[in-house]
């Protein structure tokens, strides 16, 4: 078994679902571990590793929720997702008062279950990361992501940041450049110094030169002072160009020169000013492009893409939507269903990052700060009816999928989740029963029945 394996440790007094809830545990990849009670759940954990916890609420001798208060006392950071009814939501909110990491309700669906344990796994995570990164002020704050791209974008900036060599930044708008640079500095021998931005497109052309360079006492109209710009204020730190490619070319070639020479002369002045500072610049444009439209000199290109960076968009980096939705979200202590997840993987993000970042924020305040829904999400994510039809429920018609009339009855739960292991085998099988019994570990003749009794084809 690889050392990737995380184990999942479920918690149930009723042996059908108990059972139901190790096989398919086990069919999404996790090693399952089993308890009946919250007391036995912790023998488990002390004895060996437990990277999640699901347990039902009520059990005799210790209940999920005194397990919860149990396993907070030694540790604050192993997941812990509580199983309820419909009518039960006051006693799902008091676990989440006292350290759950979720919640779902019965009668839940698998994918609900697999995507709750993925989120509540990430969010562990994350909260690890972040204890690092306070301890550690050399690594890439405020860069969320565990996909193959920002792995090597973690790398990337692990290899330049100790250098002074300026380093290009391309990427689409939102996709977090300004971060990147920011990761670089605080990971440099610099970090002690300012951390000077400057955004070229948004600065009056006619303004930028002395917001840079700084100008002399009667430089030009309105200059009774002299004033300092962003050069001598970054002086021993990192100076971030943001859209570098909108600054005018005549200015581009004052900002060669200061480059070469590591010199500036402040607007309206003689007097050469030594400057140590280290150049992160950005552009959202495509660099070689920008030369050939004339917006970027050639020869400042050559002297900023020293080391380059290319910024994945988010469409590139799926993968990493669910733990940045649960990063943005945390700040406002807010939830979101598995469903509005599986809303968001399918959608492409033209805005990248800071657009899923506004997305959240604005279905957080429709929600009321409650877990968000499908609803709560723009329009345009949704169908022409304004729903979300979910993917993954497959192998059964529209018309048993209704939820039962009674929430609390163990059979109709029981019912509804071997009808979506059995579709789910199916799937993975391709239709084959023998291959299909074989992963629910029950004989073919069983699978016919059932297979006969749900009216699953």
């Amino acid at each position: 078994m690889s050392d990737s394996t995380k184990y999942i440790l479920a918690v149930d007094d009723e042996p059908s679902m108990l059972r139901l809830l190790e096989i398919s545990l086990r069919q999404a990849g996790y090693q399952p571990l089993t308890a009946r009670d919250g007391r036995e759940a912790l023998e488990v954990i002390n004895a060996q590793q437990v990277d999640c916890v699901v347990t039902d609420l009520h059990m005799p001798r210790m209940d999920g929720l005194q397990l919860l208060k149990e396993v907070r006392k030694t540790d604050t950071e192993l997941p812990v997702i509580i199983v309820t009814a419909q009518g039960e939501i006051g006693s799902a909110i008091d676990a989440m008062k006292n350290g759950a990491s979720d919640y779902i309700l019965r009668p839940f669906d698998l994918a609900e279950l697999e995507l709750a344990i993925k989120r509540a796994l990430s969010f562990s995570r994350l909260v690890v990361e972040n204890r690092f990164l306070r301890e550690d002020k050399a690594d890439t704050t405020g860069l969320i992501g565990n996909s193959p791209a920002m792995q090597h974008l973690a790398e990337s900036i692990r290899q330049v940041a100790p250098e002074k060599a300026t380093v290009l930044v391309a990427g689409e708008t939102g996709t977090g450049k300004e971060l990147v640079a920011r990761a670089i500095h605080a990971a440099s021998p610099r970090n002690n110094a300012l951390f000077v931005a400057v955004n070229c497109a948004a600065i009056p052309h006619e303004m930028l030169e002395s917001e840079l360079f700084g100008h002399e006492k009667g430089a030009f109209t309105g200059a009774v002072k002299e004033r300092i710009g962003k050069f001598e204020l970054a002086d021993g730190g990192t100076l971030f160009l943001d859209e570098v490619t909108e600054m005018p070319m005549q200015l581009q070639a004052k900002l060669l020169r200061a480059l070469q020479e590591n010199v500036i002369e402040r607007l309206g002045g003689n007097r050469p000013i030594a400057v140590d500072i280290r150049v992160v610049a950005a552009t959202n444009r495509n660099p070689r492009d920008a030369i050939k439209d004339g917006k970027l000199r050639e020869d400042l290109y050559y002297r900023l893409n020293v080391f380059r960076i290319d910024l994945p968009a988010l469409k590139a980096r799926k993968s990493d939507i669910e733990l940045l939705a649960t990063h943005f979200l945390a700040k406002r202590r807010v939830d979101i269903s598995a469903q509005a997840v599986q809303v968001l993987m399918q959608y492409d993000w033209p805005g990248n990052v800071r657009e899923l970042e506004n997305v959240l924020e604005r279905a957080a305040i429709i929600s009321g700060n409650q877990q968000i829904q499908p609803q709560h999400l723009p329009a345009e994510m949704l169908n022409s009816n304004g729903e979300f039809i979910d993917a993954t429920a497959l192998g059964h018609n529209a018309d048993t999928a209704e939820a039962p009339q009674n929430p609390l009855c163990l059979p109709n739960a029981v019912e509804q989740l071997e009808r979506q292991l059995i579709a789910k085998a199916l799937a993975q099988t391709n239709g084959n029963k023998s291959k299909a019994a074989k992963l629910l570990e029950i004989s073919e003749r069983s699978l016919w029945y059932k297979l006969s009794q749900y009216g699953i084809s």
